[in-house]
């Protein structure tokens, strides 16, 4: 749909109609503060023609993925997409499809949804997945609010290795709520401590909140910890930013897991500059009744033909507000169905298949990284397929380098934990090959000598 401004007259119109006198009137309720007073820097009126060629200038100036070689991970993963998914994902009966009240004229969309959550719990190893959430931060951040409704407790263990875009939005979710964080530190191996956990938990924990692989890349024992907060009632939640991993890892699920949260991007979904994106959530049947988001279930109609509809949607918009369990209501529809199509597709061995590449292609950078002079891996734990090296120079300049030959380097962890100085977390995935990596370690090599 074309754009088409008002006029004059028919603003004057418009505020005949309301009764007000002027635009300014409808603005009232924000305060002065906050409105803007100064013209917008806009330049001189283009025609559609001109204004096409400025964006296209504009858009021709990002780089894109496809034209590098990518080391970077630390939340969006660069992975295979098969074909078969966008043909899928492009279709007009999906990639126009809204939130399915009616189930009468839903069927196909509610029945893409039942798919995605019985793939989910098949690869969390958990009883009900729901329709899916926003992002990965968004879905741990939901989990720690129903394990506080659950336990009826207001405090909450948080690993500093859960990615710290996570741990912000957790931060920002629990602002005006009267819930406690403790911290977890990290061991020399890039785990979380255990040993702190288990001293520093108490009756008032609602649940121990972990990543695995950890934004480190380093694989945890979540046997343990769910054994140390089920000893106090607590809940266990684990965050899944790189869901690939369960492709060859014990899913959560049958570690004693009570929550399962976490990022579907990796699972066929383009990096796309961020996003959208996809929240995983997956939780034992006792616990369902404190789920967020949505649930769609198969059920029969009065001919006896099979039907979806849905069967739990605990916000409230629905109910009465107080007993919402979340304000999420649409879910990354689009984004759930190309998930689907994805572990469909790849199937069980697969995804082993694609987790295996992962961990020998990421073993193998990390082994001859770990060779050059002047480089040193940071962790000794097991990884999945990232990693982190302290170099002895600068990682702003080492990715400079790399990138002058059209390699994206690996992430600086200064940022993010300003006691990682000339730290750097590398990702290798199936799509790196060993030619790329053999390439970025020689002229890493040659930049630190």
């Amino acid at each position: 749909m074309r754009f088409i401004p008002t006029t004059k007259s028919d603003i004057e119109e418009m505020l005949n109609e309301i009764g007000v006198d002027s635009i300014d009137k409808l603005f009232q309720s924000i305060p002065e503060p906050l409105r803007m007073r100064e013209d917008l820097n806009l330049s001189s009126a283009m025609s559609e023609l001109e204004l096409t060629r400025h964006l296209k200038k504009i858009s021709s100036k990002n780089q894109l993925v496809e034209q590098h070689s990518s080391f970077l991970g630390a939340g969006s993963y660069r992975h295979f997409i098969p074909s078969v998914i966008s043909h899928i994902a492009s279709r007009s009966e999906f990639y126009t499809s809204y939130t399915p009240y009616q189930p009468e004229i839903s069927q196909g969309t509610l029945h893409a949804i039942f798919e995605f959550q019985s793939l989910i719990c098949m690869l969390t190893g958990m009883d009900v997945a729901n329709a899916s959430m926003y992002d990965g931060a968004s879905s741990l951040a939901e989990a720690a609010l129903m394990a506080s409704r659950i336990t009826k407790r207001k405090e909450l263990i948080v690993s500093h290795v859960i990615h710290p875009d996570y741990r912000n939005v957790l931060d920002t979710y629990l602002t005006h709520l009267d819930i406690k964080i403790k911290t977890a530190p990290v061991t020399k191996e890039g785990l979380t401590d255990f040993n702190w956990i288990k001293k520093e938990i108490n009756d008032q924990c609602a649940a121990i909140l972990i990543q695995n692989p950890n934004f480190f890349g380093v694989i945890e024992n979540i046997e343990l910890f769910s054994e140390i907060a089920h000893n106090k009632n607590a809940l266990q939640i684990v965050s899944i930013a790189e869901p690939v991993s369960l492709g060859i890892l014990k899913p959560p699920g049958q570690l004693g897991t009570d929550i399962v949260t976490g990022e579907g991007q990796p699972l066929g979904i383009p990096m796309n500059f961020g996003g959208p994106s996809l929240g995983l959530f997956a939780t034992q049947e006792k616990f369902v009744r404190n789920m967020p988001g949505r649930l769609v279930g198969e059920t029969v109609d009065s001919e006896e033909r099979r039907g979806y509809v849905l069967t739990l949607a605990t916000r409230e918009q629905h109910i009465r507000r107080e007993r919402a369990t979340s304000n999420i209501c649409t879910n990354q529809g689009l984004c759930a169905l190309m998930a689907t199509v994805y572990l469909s597709t790849m199937g069980k061995n697969g995804m082993k298949e694609v987790a295996e590449q992962n961990i020998q292609k990421a073993n193998y950078a990390k082994k001859i990284l770990s060779q050059i002079n002047g480089i040193q891996l940071k962790f000794s734990g097991k990884i999945f397929n990232e990693f982190v090296i302290k170099t002895k120079k600068s990682p702003a300049e080492i990715n400079s380098q790399l990138l002058k030959h059209s390699i994206i380097g690996g992430l600086d962890l200064e940022k993010y934990y300003p006691d990682l100085k000339n730290c750097m977390l590398f990702c290798v995935t199936e799509y790196n090959t060993k030619e790329e990596i053999d390439k970025m370690t020689d002229i890493i090599a040659k930049h630190c000598k």
